[in-house]
């Protein structure tokens, strides 16, 4: 009975404490990308087509995520590149364009690669969302290159 008491009352205290500090913060969910349509444009005397992406739970992403961050690597000479960089991938894993200057979560409905028109699309593509801060990547689900 001696030892019973200390022992009860340290696990109520840990369950206090756990309870008090909340649930530890996992990060947030894989991005759940899908596309918003296609653009036909002209740059370099040559004729392209831009796929337009979003992501569906981009407001589950913390704005921290997308802050400059000089103490990390620079993007090329970007050397204000943001925390979180986010690539395109066709479904093999050959990349296909990136972006390293996201500025918040937001930007995550503005995502685009592009091809010359006349080039066959991959049919799926996805992206990757590395925080590099904590050295994270975030994997999308497959999504379409047509409608």
């Amino acid at each position: 009975m001696k030892l019973f008491r200390p022992l009860a009352t340290f696990a109520i205290g840990l369950v206090a404490a756990l309870t008090a500090a909340g649930p530890a913060w996992a990060g947030p969910p894989n991005p759940i990308l899908y596309l918003t349509g296609q653009e036909y444009y002209s740059a370099n005397g040559k004729n392209w087509v831009r796929y337009k992406y979003d992501v569906l739970n981009k407001d589950q992403y913390p704005a921290d995520m997308f802050l400059a961050a000089p103490a990390l690597p620079p993007c090329g000479l970007n050397t204000k590149a943001s925390r979180t960089w986010v690539d395109f991938f066709d479904s093999r894993g050959k990349r296909l364009y990136g972006f390293c200057a996201l500025g918040s979560p937001s930007d995550l409905g503005k995502l685009w690669f592009a091809l010359e028109e006349g080039v066959v699309p991959p049919s799926y593509v996805y992206i990757e969302v590395n925080d590099r801060q904590t050295n994270t990547k975030y994997k999308s689900n497959l999504a379409d290159t047509t409608m």
